[in-house]
């Protein structure tokens, strides 16, 4: 199953996103992940492991495991590259990391500009400390314009989006751009459900690419205080009923609750088992009073929220 974007190009609506995926096992991690079935990766120059998902894409080519052209790869554009003098150098230093010649969507992470930092004093840059992120006055359309000129070359990305923009900045972006997002990853579960906006994106042809998809659980080991006081979803009385009641997990619930409304997901793990089931549920539906169920979990609770940063240097959030 996948989803058409604008660009005429199918994205699966399964994928593997490697945040957190520890640099020692990431190669092999990727590689598992491709004999399991994905087809699709989700990746960032901020998670720091570039060079690494690179070796386990290099490996699997080299290997005949799959061939380039047969895998979908995501990166991300960092907060610290929006410069349009380095938003390019930024996109050549992730194919160099990766041991690509082509990304096939390109993402601006947030849409946020940090100050930038130059690569050989650190990379990727911005959280060094919290009081070391500055920011810059480089406006969404400046960086947007570099973008879309890459995206023309037709050499480096293959389609081009955004990741963490709400309904407005979406709305000024579009009315700007002379080349409309392709996708547009947010965070997204039952308890951020952000329905205007998969609608809004939805209908001028956006993608729409969830992460943590359940909920609170990748942000426990952060020390995330949302994630420490809400209620696990993967044990939510409400999930748990659904998923008894298909036959199912409650992970495989909460995906197909995204995928049934042409929603694509990424999740990851390092288990083998999860690995099959996190791949394999697209095989039922749920039913409209599954869907009123999870609707009323809506708390509006995000985990991922910028101002949590870096305090006064970030409060117009």
């Amino acid at each position: 199953m996948s989803i058409k974007l604008n660009t005429g190009a199918e994205m699966p609506l399964t994928g593997f996103g490697v945040w957190k995926v520890a640099k020692s096992s990431c190669a092999d991690t990727v590689i598992n992940a491709l004999k399991a079935g994905y087809r699709t990766f989700d990746c960032a120059a901020d998670y720091g492991n570039c060079v690494q998902v690179g070796e386990g894409f290099k490996q699997a080519f080299e290997s005949g495991l799959v061939k380039r052209e047969d895998v979908f790869i995501t990166s991300k554009l960092w907060n610290s590259y929006h410069d349009p003098e380095v938003v390019e150098k930024a996109l050549d230093r992730i194919l160099s990391d990766m041991q690509l010649e082509y990304l096939d969507l390109f993402l601006m992470h947030f849409p946020i500009s940090f100050k930038y930092v130059p690569f050989e004093e650190t990379y990727p840059s911005g959280f060094g400390t919290k009081s070391e992120i500055e920011l810059a006055d480089v406006p969404i359309i400046d960086t947007w314009r570099v973008m879309e000129k890459i995206y023309k070359a037709g050499k480096k990305v293959k389609a081009i989006g955004v990741s963490n923009f709400n309904g407005g900045l979406l709305t000024d972006l579009i009315k700007q751009a002379e080349v409309v997002p392709a996708a547009l990853q947010i965070e997204h579960h039952p308890y951020l459900q952000q329905s205007q906006l998969v609608r809004f994106a939805q209908h001028k042809g956006v993608a729409i690419t969830a992460y943590s998809s359940f909920g609170g659980n990748s942000y426990l080991e952060l020390d995330n205080p949302a994630a420490k006081s809400s209620p696990n979803l993967l044990e939510h009385a409400t999930i748990t009923a659904i998923a008894d009641k298909h036959g199912k997990t409650s992970a495989q619930v909460l995906l197909r609750w995204a995928t049934q409304r042409n929603i694509a997901v990424i999740p990851k793990s390092n288990n083998p088992n999860r690995l099959k089931e996190n791949l394999e549920f697209n095989d039922f539906n749920l039913t409209d009073e599954d869907f009123d169920a999870i609707r009323e979990l809506e708390r509006n609770l995000r985990f991922n929220d910028p101002k949590d940063w870096a305090g006064p240097n970030l409060c117009i959030f």
